[in-house]
């Protein structure tokens, strides 16, 4: 796994972040050369670490502060339902082009390693809805913004961003501007 537990940081505290870093694995030239992919499955694993997890980020943004949940494609998914699940609420995908059955709002935008559309369907929020929007890494902050435009576009109110894992050296919370970002681990 990566990090240890003297370097690790993050917005809840070095503890939760050497927690998140102990099941993280590197995984070199995925998706494609030169990109060193960090993969979170061994989080979503263990029962005791995802629940750990889960709890920090509803604990962080207050489960009355939010009205629904949305998850950005696909390991966002997961902590989306999770949080949903655990606070009563509900949840809201924030999918890739062409998946969703009905009238959408689409956003295109750059990856660190090409392009790509996220779309949410036009009426995924009511005016005014509270929303947490959640993923598994920010990276570059093109994703992120895209889908934070999305929910806005869609009528929601942004109640809180929270991510897993910030690669920070990429400059994605930079590019976000005015938005608050919440990561679990910063590296």
């Amino acid at each position: 796994m990566t990090e240890t537990t003297e370097t690790v940081r993050g917005d809840s505290g070095p503890d939760l972040a050497a927690l998140v870093a102990s099941r993280v694995l590197d995984v070199p030239d995925f998706p494609q050369p030169g990109v060193l992919f960090k993969d979170l499955m061994p989080l979503f694993a263990d029962g005791q670490v995802f629940r750990d997890v889960t709890d920090a980020i509803i604990a962080h943004h207050g489960a009355g502060s939010f009205d629904v949940v949305a998850g950005i494609e696909a390991r966002g998914f997961v902590m989306a339902a999770a949080i949903a699940y655990a606070t009563g609420k509900g949840v809201v995908p924030i999918r890739k082009a062409g998946k969703l059955p009905r009238e959408v709002f689409a956003a295109s935008y750059a990856l660190e390693y090409g392009e790509a559309t996220l779309e949410v369907h036009r009426d995924a929020f009511a005016a005014g809805e509270r929303v947490l929007v959640v993923d598994d890494v920010l990276a570059t902050g093109g994703t992120a913004g895209a889908a934070l435009d999305l929910v806005e576009r869609a009528g929601g109110a942004i109640a809180g961003f929270t991510v897993l894992l910030e690669l920070g050296f990429l400059g994605g919370r930079e590019r976000l501007g005015h938005r608050t970002v919440h990561a679990l681990l910063s590296v």
